[in-house]
């Protein structure tokens, strides 16, 4: 008899038992479930055990999650990390995402059944990423029917990660990126990406490298601020045995993992600049020597950066070399944040609450109008990241499969990322006929009440002096319900 496949082993980071209890309760029939009250005790874990996914809580006695994390990528870089955090720190958490490398944040309270499907979602992209990285070798070197199997998984990657599943609207700014973009991908250039955190820049990157001549050829990402100086050289380059304190044994580079394919080097813009000199001898010889090594080897890789820096800025600062900076912009683009084209927010919106609705067990899960109106008035300063993640949190607390205003954060009802209205509220236009900006001030004032009163018509209808089919006139001529 066949034993049992190994169940992912997940593991719980959290000083409160009840929470550990809890979240045991929910990830034990799917999972091997670890516990730890702490850093110590999750460093002890995580020697001891293979760890494929860990969750741990923001607010920890000593370290915080995201700094917890951040060590636990420079040490145990395969375990997908995830953070569990409240409403208050989701700051602190959108600015530690690249440095920790976290994969998501679930935001407190949190639900069982999304908890368990984000969960579920990061083994298996665990996999996917191993799988990715076998691809190359099993096209050159497997048996025809082997081939074959993985001609399969090449295709359904390049479904899977095309420029038309940059979800957009009709008309968005991205279109004329993806079109260039597209161009670019045939070519052996050089591609520099410039955009906030939580943009997509990496699903362009990726859809860069599934259009190209490379597709065949491993996709190797690697966050250039979330790993020491001193470990990004042995992780991009390799190192021999002995070279440091530590290395027991060889290590293969990146850049060599990624041979015929394609390397993606998120937040170039972090590096410094003796490692810019290494890195620009590595791009201009083609060729790496590993940490420790005698001898240099020879790679064959497409770099594509991504930074959310001014890079221009940072040469003239003198903090980024700048013939390195022409070496890798070879072609520039740019992935605008959400608040800049909110036209995407809709389809984007839509396409999540699709899938979060599967990941669920809710299928039909909608969006309504009103709700529809407070997302697209949002400015998401996390981007599509904190958009899933509202949505996902909404969803959970829905008691239909139909996802009302009610149900969003009072940041999100209220259209504001800071704590007061005035300072995201919409100024008043400054040109225009008397007509037009009365009809801008009508549309404020229409605004503000159905967000005080989260939405309910009846209510505002009341307040406003309207009958409610004379404010739902009103709403459909100024776009605020569909």
């Amino acid at each position: 008899m066949n034993a049992a496949p190994r169940l992912p082993t997940v593991l719980v980071v959290d000083d409160e038992v009840r929470s550990q209890d809890a979240m045991r309760r929910t990830l034990e029939e799917d999972f091997s479930v670890l516990t730890a009250s702490g850093a110590d005790d999750a460093r002890q874990q995580l020697e001891r055990h293979e760890v494929n996914v860990i969750l741990c809580d923001q607010r920890m006695p000593g370290l915080t999650g995201v700094l917890f994390l951040k060590e636990v990528r420079e040490r145990w870089p395969d375990v997908v990390r995830i953070v569990i955090s409240g409403y208050t720190d989701s700051e602190d958490i959108i600015a530690g995402i690249n440095d920790a490398g976290i994969y998501q944040y679930i935001l407190k309270p949190w639900v069982p059944d999304h908890l368990l499907a984000t969960v579920r979602n990061a083994a298996e992209a665990q996999t996917l990423q191993q799988e990715t990285a076998r691809l190359d070798l099993e096209l050159r070197t497997a048996t025809p029917v082997l081939r074959q199997r993985a001609a399969h998984k090449l295709e359904r990657a390049r479904r899977t990660f095309g420029f038309d599943r940059i979800e957009r609207s009709a008309g968005s700014p991205l279109d004329s990126v993806c079109e260039m973009a597209a161009r670019v991908a045939r070519y052996d250039l050089s591609v520099l990406v410039l955009g906030e955190s939580g943009t997509g820049k990496e699903l362009l990157a990726r859809a860069i490298h599934y259009a190209s001549p490379r597709a065949g050829g491993a996709f190797v990402v690697e966050n250039c601020a979330a790993i020491p100086e001193t470990l990004l050289e042995s992780e991009l380059f390799g190192h021999k045995r002995g070279a440091f304190t530590g290395a027991y044994e060889d290590h293969i580079g990146l850049f060599q993992r990624a041979d015929g394919g394609t390397v993606f080097l998120d937040e170039i813009g972090e590096t410094s600049p003796a490692f810019q000199v290494r890195l620009l001898r590595v791009l201009q010889e083609g060729e790496v020597r590993p940490v420790g090594g005698t001898r240099a080897l020879p790679v064959d890789v497409r770099v594509i950066a991504a930074t959310h820096r001014e890079l221009e800025q940072r040469v003239r600062e003198g903090l980024f070399r700048e013939d390195l900076y022409y070496r890798i912009a070879g072609a520039t683009f740019t992935v605008p944040p959400l608040r800049e084209r909110v036209g995407d927010i809709e389809p984007i919106a839509r396409r999540v609450v699709e899938e979060v609705g599967i990941e669920l067990g809710r299928p039909g899960a909608s969006l309504s109008d009103e709700a529809m109106a407070c997302l697209m008035g949002y400015p998401w300063p996390g981007n599509i990241r904190e958009l899933r993640n509202e949505l996902a949190r909404a969803l959970a607390l829905s008691d239909s499969e139909r996802i009302e205003a009610q149900s969003l954060s009072l940041r999100v009802l209220h259209g504001q990322a800071g704590l007061t209205a005035t300072a995201s509220a919409t100024p008043l236009p400054a040109s225009g006929t008397l007509a037009e900006r009365l009809d801008a001030i009508e549309a404020m004032v229409l605004r503000e009440t159905l967000l005080r009163h989260r939405w309910n018509k009846t209510r505002a209808a009341k307040e406003l002096g309207l009958s409610r089919v004379g404010l739902r006139g009103k709403m459909a001529r100024f776009g605020l319900e569909g």
